[in-house]
């Protein structure tokens, strides 16, 4: 049923949402880095019994140029992204943060002229200023005249401009790996370019012994952000549509900025409110060719 799906694409956005705010309540319990491999362990625990013969059988089909777009995948959605975003929430409140999850459509416009081949015209040009005029003034904390934009802000976008290369990266695929065999692959490259982040964080010191705030977190990230949304996100598109299901990606922001006034007691003010609405507007205005040819 229809009403079914849109219960589960809300419930999806509220668990990617939830991860920011889980980052930022557990940033002293536990590092990025092992975070996010522990997050990885635990997904491959999960599915690695279920699929390992059928993966055996089809990663041997795998070509060279299959192998080259998996890598990419692994890169930049494996974990790097995560580990930046859990890193940026050390500096920056989850209510900045989650904003930054509506600037990704500008990236993946951006991103795909150079990896796609697809042109950029003079709206999406103007849309794509907007959007950034938006987030300079929640960088800067609605004080444009400083020259300094938060170390977290930019970590935040680092991130975002890492999925929207993997969303413009996947558009590029070839395999014949079905979703839960993928996932492992992804999360397996993803750990091996993690290793250097991880083996750093162990030298500096990191706490290797989790406290359980920091556990439940991981967990969370790993079933809750990771496993049950991604489903609950194919799901949705499957029953309502890519468009509208990517319409209501935007709703992501709003229930972090929600749950971040009800976990963290973190208010938003009026830059946030000014920088969503320049973001939103760019990204209307950047989307409103593609969107009148469809």
């Amino acid at each position: 049923m229809r009403s079914t799906a849109y219960l589960v694409l809300v419930a999806t956005l509220f668990l990617w949402a939830g991860n920011w705010i889980v980052a930022r309540a557990v940033r002293d319990e536990i590092s990025p880095g092992i975070a996010t491999m522990a997050r990885q362990i635990i997904v491959l625990f999960i599915l690695v019994p279920f699929v390992l013969v059928s993966l055996r059988k089809n990663i041997k089909q795998l070509d060279a140029q299959a192998w080259k777009i998996l890598v990419a995948l692994g890169f930049f959605g494996g974990g790097l992204h995560l580990a930046l975003q859990w890193l940026g929430l050390h500096y920056t409140t989850a209510t900045s943060g989650t904003l930054y999850l509506s600037i990704s459509p500008i990236f993946i416009l951006l991103l795909a002229r150079p990896l796609l081949g697809e042109p950029i015209g003079a709206r999406q040009w103007l849309g794509v200023a907007v959007s950034l005029s938006g987030v300079l003034l929640i960088g800067t904390q609605g004080k444009l005249e400083q020259t300094s934009f938060n170390s977290g802000d930019a970590l935040a976008l680092v991130s975002m401009l890492m999925w929207g290369a993997y969303t413009v990266f996947l558009r590029l695929r070839r395999d014949a790996l079905d979703t839960p065999e993928f996932l492992v692959v992804i999360c397996a490259l993803g750990m091996a370019f993690m290793l250097p982040w991880v083996a750093f964080e162990l030298i500096k010191g990191a706490r290797t012994n989790l406290s359980q705030p920091g556990m439940l977190a991981v967990l969370y990230s790993a079933i809750g952000s990771m496993l049950l949304a991604y489903a609950g996100w194919n799901y949705a598109v499957k029953r309502l549509g890519a468009a509208r299901a990517g319409v209501s990606m935007h709703l992501t922001p709003a229930f972090g900025v929600l749950l971040a006034a009800l976990f963290l007691g973190e208010y938003p003010v009026w830059y946030h409110f000014a920088g969503i609405a320049l973001i939103l507007a760019g990204v209307g205005l950047s989307s409103w060719r593609v969107s009148a040819r469809a």
